[in-house]
């Protein structure tokens, strides 16, 4: 515990930070993983209070995006498979993080602070000398960017000035029907290049920016690594999932005791996370099975004409796929995988998770069946 910025009172409290793993789709949510935030100046670096607190000498100082990456290479090698992932603008400013996903081929949805920067046009990168160079100085090192090129833009900016994305129109979409009536937004996007680990441009990234329709100053930037023809509907309807986790939150703290726990050692705090996160689990499960029948779930958005924002976009299938042997790998502490069996493969997710993503493919076969917010 440390003066720190608590999510739930939204401002610098004495609190206890966690980063936590959901799983949503349109009937079926919980929490899957939960881990403590180690503070770095009044924890990490005094490791005799770190000892008085029963907090092990491997457990270090990692800042919240790798803990993040850490649960998700967790889940992966325990079986489980995520058609995509969403995150809050503090994971989605840690470019690091953006490029392990995508090294992983898993299909993101980021939101990203008004200062993230991007490309608006694919810079020139130079490969080798040019002819008639004089070498002077300190050999240069290639592939490299060209001196003059356009430089990296504010998405803030980008919305403001780019000359590609003013004109675009702003449309119109139904997201989702909330307890106080429909939610609906104006977006707008095109394709940018985001920076890797050389200061070279990636592949095509979409930036989406949406607006509230009521009150045109709540502004929202996303950047996303799906495949370049996936509509917008699919991205809004990803980006604005993040309100069921907010949900699973909210179940946690009010009906299991998530946040009511008065201990002083580390482990026994990991463990009621952990406890708290089986409970969700187990109590989804059980009203999935005897719930009984309801309602459709919320469709995709749609462009708001008087009409139906579209059909559901899927329903549940299986958490864990059957993984073999070799699949099995431990991430992180005490993580060593649950699976079992003889190796198979998952015509249903394995494609999904492996493919690059910037290959050309027709968005009527991308599928909303896992969605996984952090």
């Amino acid at each position: 515990m440390q003066r720190q910025y608590c999510g739930a009172v939204g401002k610098k409290e004495n609190c206890v930070v966690s980063v936590h793993l959901g799983y949503a789709t349109p009937e079926f949510h919980t929490m899957l993983d939960g881990e403590l935030y180690l503070p770095e100046q009044t924890w990490h670096a005094d490791r005799i209070r770190c000892r008085q607190a029963g907090i092990p000498e491997g457990i270090v100082y990692r800042p919240k995006w790798l803990i993040a990456l850490e649960q998700y290479q967790r889940a992966i090698a325990n079986g489980l498979r995520f058609s995509w992932l969403t995150f809050d603008e503090h994971y989605g400013s840690k470019v690091p993080f953006l490029r392990a996903l995508d090294g992983f081929g898993q299909n993101y949805v980021a939101e990203v602070p008004v200062n993230f920067t991007a490309w608006t046009k694919r810079p020139t990168v130079l490969h080798r000398e040019p002819a008639g160079h004089k070498k002077r100085g300190r050999k240069k090192r290639y592939p490299r960017l060209k001196v003059k090129n356009n430089p990296s833009v504010e998405v803030r900016n980008i919305l403001r000035y780019s000359a590609r994305m003013r004109p675009a129109k702003w449309r119109t979409y139904h997201v989702k029907d909330g307890t106080k009536g429909p939610m609906v937004w104006q977006a707008k996007r095109i394709l940018v290049h985001l920076t890797d680990e050389n200061g070279l441009p990636t592949g095509p990234h979409h930036l989406l920016v949406a607006r509230n329709a009521l009150n045109h100053n709540e502004v929202k930037y996303f950047i996303s690594n799906a495949p370049e023809q996936t509509a917008v509907e699919i991205l809004l309807r990803v980006a604005f999932t993040r309100w069921t986790i907010e949900r699973i939150f909210e179940d946690s703290k009010s009906e299991l005791g998530m946040d009511n726990f008065e201990v002083r050692k580390f482990l026994s705090i990991q463990r009621h996370l952990i406890l708290s996160c089986l409970s969700h689990v187990f109590l989804s499960e059980f009203c999935l099975e005897h719930r009984g029948e309801k309602s459709g779930a919320n469709s995709l958005p749609g462009s708001y004409r008087n009409v139906s924002a579209g059909t559901a976009v899927g329903s549940r299938g299986p958490m864990f796929t059957q993984i073999g042997q070799n699949d099995r790998c431990p991430i992180g502490h005490n993580a060593t995988s649950q699976c079992q069996g003889p190796a198979k493969q998952s015509p249903q997710y394995n494609q999904a998770i492996t493919r690059n993503r910037h290959k050309t493919e027709k968005p009527n076969q991308m599928s909303l069946v896992s969605l996984v917010a952090l």
